[in-house]
């Protein structure tokens, strides 16, 4: 019986190879069809986007597929994530990423005064999972609350950074009322978007809780959508109006630094 060289085991003093390119691509292609979640998109888009030929993307796209890694919708020929791949995500945990990223909430909470929370992006929302409150402060608890995307900061956040119809088919219509500054016209909603994407930060002033208020900035992707949210909130006593474009920019750097964290 013959061994095929490629099956063998390396000896102690091999030197692995830096990469594979078959394996590097379809990782690469990975990434993009998760970035393009929840809408999908083409194999002639993900192959420009990837910086591959069509056929090569059209291969790898159709392995990944028979191993449940990704999916194709049969009336659009979108691909989107598979539930392999979401089950390995969820058989992960939070865990590992908390850890990655808790230096930066503790920092930010030290730096401010204030309750500094960690998002992330699911199929229809956003998830608390990482959190860091004052020593001092009494907090509401908000790990593994999903909360309502227009009457948040970090709902908002997540919308503004998504193409303009993606964020409209997210929202639950008719928008529910919390306070009486939840806003609740889509448009006047939209509109809103578009200011906070010029900003780099969304704010909420007691739109779900009257006196809890706040502000989040996007954690995002190569392709630049959003992966999650930093958020940095308050009572209203501590977290007025007045504060929030001292603490906006703090929680567009911390998103930053969250980035560069889950990249190392």
């Amino acid at each position: 019986m013959t061994t095929d060289p490629d099956d063998s085991e390396p000896g102690p003093d091999s030197v692995m190879p830096a990469r594979v390119q078959s394996v590097d691509r379809a990782l690469r292609l990975l990434e993009v069809v998760a970035a393009t979640a929840p809408r999908g998109e083409t194999v002639t888009t993900l192959a420009a986007r990837c910086e591959i030929n069509r056929a090569t993307a059209w291969r790898l796209l159709g392995t990944l597929e028979a191993r449940g890694l990704v999916e194709r919708d049969p009336n659009t020929n979108r691909y989107r994530i598979g539930l392999a791949m979401i089950r390995m995500s969820a058989s992960a945990g939070y865990d590992g990423l908390v850890r990655r990223t808790r230096h930066v909430l503790e920092r930010v909470s030290e730096q401010t005064g204030e309750t500094a929370d960690l998002a992330v992006v699911g199929r229809h929302g956003v998830t608390y999972v990482g959190e860091v409150a004052p020593p001092s402060v009494m907090a509401i608890n908000w790990v593994a609350r999903e909360v309502p995307l227009h009457a948040t900061s970090t709902g908002k956040a997540f919308l503004a950074w998504l193409p303009p119809d993606e964020a409209r088919g997210l929202l639950d219509l008719p928008l529910p009322r919390y306070t009486d500054t939840t806003v609740t016209d889509p448009d006047v909603l939209m509109a809103e978007l578009d200011g906070i994407r010029e900003q780099g930060y969304a704010e909420c002033a007691g739109e779900l809780e009257p006196a809890l208020y706040g502000v989040s900035a996007p954690i995002l992707t190569v392709d630049a959508r959003p992966l999650g949210v930093f958020s940095i909130w308050g009572p209203v006593s501590r977290v007025p109006v007045t504060r929030f474009a001292e603490l906006g920019p703090i929680a567009v750097e911390a998103a930053a630094e969250v980035r560069t964290a889950l990249q190392g």
